[in-house]
């Protein structure tokens, strides 16, 4: 027998660490190769991580909210046969003298300097508990000389109240915070008053704040449901960019009656050749990167006093959850992208968005983002910025309507399909100038849509 160390993988080039959100297997458990052991979480994009090797898991090295480096061994999986990956079995000793420990002390030296008591506390047994620890908690309080009872009463936030690495930290900065405290009281009573005035007066601290109380009365009958994750933090960015940016709209009634009877000629044969569906969505797309191409900066990105002209033109698309959240996968380069290619990558980003199948980096880079709030009926909306871009293009609904048409004979009117495009922009840095010019661009583009044009 030997033992199989599961990692977490490199997700992507700007990705660094993750979040441990679920175990889906638990000690003992079997495993097959390709079968799914735990979830994770980046900022954006939650996936599973696979076992590479068929076996059984015989030890978890993190729980529940932690904080995982790219690289470090998450999980330990018993085999049959050796693979290149197989590692010989280690004592609990050897477990808890790992890196992950050295970090935490590393964390904590400036803090815990000059506070730590000479007196050497006994190492907690832990074979006393009937309480699960990780070996991770295990070395963090064997380094810092917590004892059994202190563990013990630490309330954990982790899965069935188990104690993650945050409570841990928490608590040795609260008991830190508590030895300065008897430092400072301690001090000789001798000092003279100019000594004491030349000193401020720090603010008291506490340990912990009191939840705040909520203004919302629940009343019988009344569902209460927590925020998911995701849910929290698209609360974070949208309040986040609201208070960051000036947001200003503008909006533009757009006639894709060309563009709406060329889909109609052309998508069964478009199907048919290249197994896709051609949507409205990379006609719309392209608009856009040829906009962005005439106005660079709407390309663009501030920070603090400086403006970031963005080389490459990487296309944000909100797409919707099925748990009614949304995730705004990017179409990198998409002014070098021809039509084919726009549909297939939209349609790629569309289907993995939806089974929560995206990479990290697939929702990273962005610099500029479009909204479809027509497939939900809207005719317009007022789209919220997505930080750290400067603008954000809504498509409305298309919808037959009554319109005046000119011609060389006159005028009458006519059956169009029409729809409005809202335009929400950083005032800060685009005035009204540009941000009109803008997405009249992507207006014109659309209403010279050529309805001879080949695939």
């Amino acid at each position: 027998m030997s033992k199989f160390e599961l990692k977490l993988p490199q997700m992507g080039e700007s990705v660094a660490e993750a979040t441990l959100t679920n175990w889906l297997k638990e000690v003992g458990d079997t495993i097959e190769m390709d079968e799914a052991v735990f979830e994770i979480a980046t900022d954006k994009v939650d996936s599973e991580v696979p076992s590479e090797v068929d076996g059984v898991l015989l030890e978890k090295r993190f729980d529940v909210d932690d904080v995982v480096k790219v690289g470090e061994v998450v999980a330990v999986i018993q085999i049959e046969g050796e693979v290149d990956n197989a590692v010989e079995a280690r004592s609990e000793e050897e477990v808890v003298e790992e890196e992950p420990a050295e970090v935490h002390a590393g964390e904590l030296e400036a803090q815990m300097a000059g506070v730590k008591e000479s007196v050497s506390v006994p190492a907690p047994d832990f074979s006393s508990s009937e309480r699960f620890y990780s070996p991770l908690v295990k070395n963090i309080a064997k380094e810092e000389n917590v004892s059994m009872d202190e563990l013990e009463a630490i309330a954990g936030t982790g899965k069935e109240g188990r104690v993650t690495k945050n409570d841990i930290m928490a608590y040795l900065e609260s008991r830190s915070n508590g030895s300065e405290a008897k430092t400072e009281s301690s001090r000789p009573q001798h000092e003279t008053t100019t000594e004491k005035a030349a000193t401020p007066l720090a603010p008291k601290e506490t340990v912990a704040e009191k939840p705040k109380e909520s203004k919302v009365q629940v009343g019988a009958g009344d569902e209460v449901i927590p925020l998911t994750r995701m849910g929290k933090l698209i609360a974070h960015h949208m309040v986040e960019s609201v208070s960051t940016s000036a947001h200003v709209q503008s909006f533009v009634e757009v006639d894709v009656t060309n563009v709406v009877n060329w889909r109609n000629k052309v998508k069964n044969a478009f199907q048919e050749r290249e197994g896709e569906k051609l949507t409205f969505t990379p006609i719309f797309m392209e608009a856009v990167a040829m906009a962005l191409k005439k106005y660079p900066m709407m390309n663009i990105s501030l920070d603090g006093d400086k403006v970031i002209k963005k080389k490459n033109i990487n296309l944000g698309m909100a797409a919707a959850l099925p748990d009614g959240n949304l995730i705004v996968p990017v179409i990198k380069n998409a002014d070098q992208l021809n039509l084919v290619g726009m549909a297939k990558t939209v349609n790629d980003l569309a289907n993995r968005a939806r089974n929560n199948q995206l990479k990290p980096d697939e929702v990273k880079d962005g610099t500029y983002t479009v909204t479809n709030v027509g497939s939900f009926g809207s005719v317009f909306g007022t789209p919220i910025i997505n930080q750290p871009q400067v603008g954000i293009l809504a498509l409305g609904a298309i919808r037959k309507m009554p319109s005046v048409i000119e011609t060389d004979q006159g005028e009458y009117i006519g059956i169009r399909s029409k729809m409005y495009l809202s335009h929400s922009y950083d005032h800060r840095v685009v005035n009204g100038a540009l941000g009109g010019m803008f997405v009249k661009a992507v207006a014109d583009y659309l209403e010279a849509w050529d309805v001879n044009r080949e695939i």
